[in-house]
């Protein structure tokens, strides 16, 4: 069994002597750390962790014993990406090129480009082409420091390819180390065969692609696009039923575009989170109030397209949890680099380093369904980690955006390569 030992440690980030589910309200704005520390693994488990003065307590046991020295440099816990679309074929920089020209969201949707465009990419591609292209993506989001992600399906929106991009994304998990949950997202748009009719096409979403999915085991989770011109709250409420009696736990995208219904449609039944939300009212952060659904907040959306973000700064004043997720996606986010999101959420939506961090670990592992296991440093959890490059604090991490600043991944207990090494 391989041990790593991670000594002289500058700041060991995100530490719980006690687990728990997710971070909220003032509490985000803590963030227990231990300064010059050590950290033990045990195959892939976190056995033991404290200052360098009681290192010596550490009897390690096993075959091979790897030690790191880390002075003058962080570990943090892997980031958890609770919302990716990193399946996908081709590029859509021309609707990049549109939206600089003054083009809105809506008028590219409307000339055929947005998700209609990736679906008619994805049509013509074959899934071990498809694979090809997503596998670097992962592979890229490693390097960044990204333990854990969930990816949706949602550019097939016909059976034979939502299939397609389910078992792609099956492959992905089986052929990378980090912990990758598959989301089936159907209901991401209206394929032109079923324009004007909505219900036909949530038909053949809940009698045909759902028990398809569920009969593979593609998919852990369920999502609909609850959205005005896309699908209604009795749209998503009939999509999540239908998934719900197969066991897919539901996640909505709600409020991008404004108040969609999305949210409480999420919240009666138990998502395990909603997200963009870039459209709240008292009436929704009431509901969350009273609920166990995670706000997931996706500033690399409102970024690129130069659209309103979501109220993070007051979500975290009345007391909830948030979560920070990439959106990484070929139209509205084309990167899942977790720590410019940060940086982002730091600069456009007010949130502190330390509430960056947590909505980045912790509370993207809840939104995932993962708690339990990821998202912190703590006694028997997967060791899934990072190791900085020398660096002062956890604020000039988000500090220096746009910079590399991790050096060494560690997942699942082990030394990642770098691929383009």
């Amino acid at each position: 069994m391989v041990q790593l030992l991670l000594e002289n440690i500058g700041e060991l980030v995100m530490t719980e002597e006690r687990q728990v589910r997710w971070s909220a309200g003032p509490r985000m704005a803590r963030l227990n750390s231990v300064k010059n520390a050590f950290l033990l693994t045990s195959g892939e488990i976190i056995r033991d962790f404290g200052p360098m003065s009681e290192m010596s307590r550490v009897c390690p046991e096993g075959d091979i014993l790897v030690e790191i020295d880390c002075s003058g440099r962080l570990v943090f816990p892997a980031w958890c990406d609770s919302h990716t679309h990193i399946v996908y074929a081709g590029s859509r920089e021309q609707e990049f090129t549109g939206r600089i020209k003054g083009l809105t969201y809506q008028q590219i949707a409307e000339a055929g480009g947005g998700i209609l465009n990736s679906a008619k990419l994805l049509h013509e591609t074959s899934g071990e082409e498809l694979f090809r292209q997503s596998l670097p993506r992962v592979q890229e989001m490693i390097r960044n420091g990204t333990g854990a992600m969930e990816i949706k399906s949602g550019y097939g929106l016909n059976t034979e390819d939502e299939l397609k991009m389910l078992r792609v994304i099956r492959q992905l998990r089986q052929a990378t180390p980090a912990c990758i949950r598959a989301t089936f997202l159907g209901a991401h748009a209206v394929p032109e065969r079923f324009r004007g009719n909505t219900s036909r096409y949530v038909d053949e979403i809940i009698n045909e692609m759902i028990p398809l999915v569920a009969a593979e085991e593609l998919a852990d989770y369920i999502d609909v696009f609850c959205e005005t011109g896309y699908f209604s709250p009795e749209d998503t409420e009939r999509i999540l039923m239908a998934g719900m009696k197969y066991g897919l736990k539901p996640k909505i995208h709600a409020n991008e575009m404004g108040f969609s219904g999305g949210v409480q449609a999420g919240v009666k039944y138990g998502a395990l989170s909603v997200d963009h939300l870039e459209y709240l009212g008292d009436e929704e952060i009431a509901l969350l109030k009273g609920s166990e659904t995670m706000p997931a907040i996706l500033p690399g959306a409102s970024f690129f397209l130069d659209m309103p973000y979501a109220p993070a700064r007051r979500l975290i004043d009345e007391g909830l949890p948030i979560a920070l997720a990439s959106d990484f996606n070929p139209g509205s986010s084309p990167s899942g680099n977790m720590a410019l999101v940060g940086s982002i959420a730091c600069l456009r939506q007010k949130l502190l380093p330390a509430e960056a961090v947590q909505a980045m670990t912790i509370n993207g592992a809840y939104a995932m369904g993962i708690s339990d296991r990821l998202g912190s440093i703590a006694r028997g959890k997967i060791a899934n980690l990072f190791i900085t490059r020398k660096i002062p604090n956890v604020d000039y991490f988000f500090y220096s955006y746009g910079s590399h600043l991790v050096d060494t991944v560690i997942l699942n207990g082990e030394i990642i390569p770098n691929e383009e090494d």
